[in-house]
């Protein structure tokens, strides 16, 4: 809306004998603009509003209870059997304002912040160009509420097994964790239910008891209950992200890992002052410290040694001593496999660089292996041509085949008719 003293400015250039279209043009507003503010004499006109509608509330108290909460059937009650016109929207903002139907969203519990206490935990993804490719990478971040300490990593993938290798590292970095670690109803360590009728996986609850804490989830709508941790991703957005570049996802984690520890520890918070650093010291004397030693997460499972001496894990190949084609037993932790034959160590591994694919390892310190897989890394569909080409028996074996056990059968097949 033009302001009134532009208006006036309009009207009495008007009266002194300037063209509309001169007005227009030295005061940069619209011909029609300009003949409607001279047609209202430089004046901004009274807005007639209809009446408001007003409805008897026991009247929508009763259409609510004989429409069981159904406010499309009131609308079309009112409108077609009562003669009130009525919005729907209008109705529904009536029903809102009785405090019928939905309740009100009531305000999140406003906790004080209190040494010990609490921590905070969520993820959440973003998409940057690591090298020379964008991707999508997943943020996970532990966050002390009162001290405002923080530890940060990125994930190309999250899952339960992820989550608590995080944990066990920050948790071991800072040798002390807070009573409780609030969490969001979406989170991998929830089961089932929500808020305080969330009931927590038994493997993540049998994993916090080791460090001395307990998960909780936060009610529904309630957000803010972990605004901190929300608040700290504002801050990787706004101040960690933006002007950096990075090789690769060892280089993000470790640029990451200074930021949080180093950069963010040491600066004062921009209202209160505070000083992460010096606020853990202070808060360290009411938090749990954890035990000496806690056993790293870890997964176990079996991998067959094949005709050269090598497992598979993770699309990579790593070399065994011994014997092949045993049964090896494989513990992967966060960074590094362990593989045991029976209940005897064999061998362990560093995982490779991120993106390392189809990759043949072999231990320092031991001879070479002989025999090199030459033909893992080239496509099977040759194989499949000549083994289809030799009869149409072997043809629909080859079928049955690739179904049920997918291409890796085609190999196995070849060397058996050769």
């Amino acid at each position: 809306m033009i302001e009134q003293d532009k208006r006036s400015a309009v009207y009495c250039l008007y009266q002194e004998g300037m063209n509309k279209s001169k007005i227009s043009k030295e005061l940069k507003i619209d011909r029609k603009t300009v003949q409607r503010i001279i047609d209202q004499k430089g004046v901004i006109p009274e807005s007639e509003r209809c009446d408001k509608i007003e409805i008897d509330h026991e009247l929508l108290r009763e259409l609510y209870i004989d429409c069981e909460g159904w406010a499309q059937r009131m609308h079309e009650i009112l409108t077609e059997e009562k003669g009130i016109k009525i919005g729907y929207s209008t109705l529904t903002r009536k029903l809102r304002e009785l405090e019928l139907g939905k309740k009100k969203n009531q305000r999140c519990d406003r906790v004080c912040d209190v040494a010990g206490e609490e921590m905070q935990h969520d993820t959440t993804t973003y998409y940057r160009k690591i090298g020379d490719k964008k991707i999508r990478i997943v943020a996970s971040l532990l966050y002390f509420r009162y001290s405002k300490v923080r530890y940060l990593k990125f994930y190309r993938s999250f899952d339960r097994f992820k989550m608590k290798c995080f944990i066990h590292e920050a948790l071991d970095f800072y040798k002390y964790c807070a009573k409780i670690c609030i969490i969001d109803n979406t989170n991998l360590a929830r089961l089932c239910g929500a808020g305080k009728n969330a009931v927590i996986v038994p493997e993540m609850e049998e994993f916090s008891k080791k460090y001395g804490f307990k998960f909780i989830c936060h009610e529904i709508g309630h957000s803010n209950r972990k605004a901190g941790n929300e608040r700290s991703f504002y801050t990787v957005e706004s101040n960690f992200l933006p002007g950096r570049t990075f090789k690769n996802m060892e280089d993000i984690n470790s640029q990451g890992f200074d930021w949080a520890t180093k950069k963010m520890y040491n600066r004062p918070m921009s209202k209160t002052n505070l000083i992460p650093a010096k606020a853990f010291e202070f808060e360290k004397s009411y938090l749990v410290k954890i035990p000496i030693y806690v056993t790293p997460p870890y997964i176990f499972y079996e991998r067959i040694c094949d005709q050269y001496g090598y497992i598979s894990v993770d699309t990579n190949h790593y070399w065994v001593p011994g014997k092949t084609r045993f049964k090896a037993k494989v513990f992967e932790y966060s960074d590094s496999i362990k593989i045991y034959h029976n209940r005897k160590f064999l061998i362990e591994y560093n995982f490779p660089p991120d993106g390392t694919k189809n990759e043949l390892f072999s231990p320092k310190g031991y001879p070479k292996p002989v025999y090199q897989p030459a033909y893992r890394k080239k496509s099977s569909t040759n194989e499949e041509k000549k083994l289809r080409g030799v009869s149409e028996e072997i043809n629909l074996y080859l079928n049955f085949a690739i179904k049920s056990m997918g291409k890796k059968s085609i190999h196995l097949l070849e060397n058996y008719i050769v």
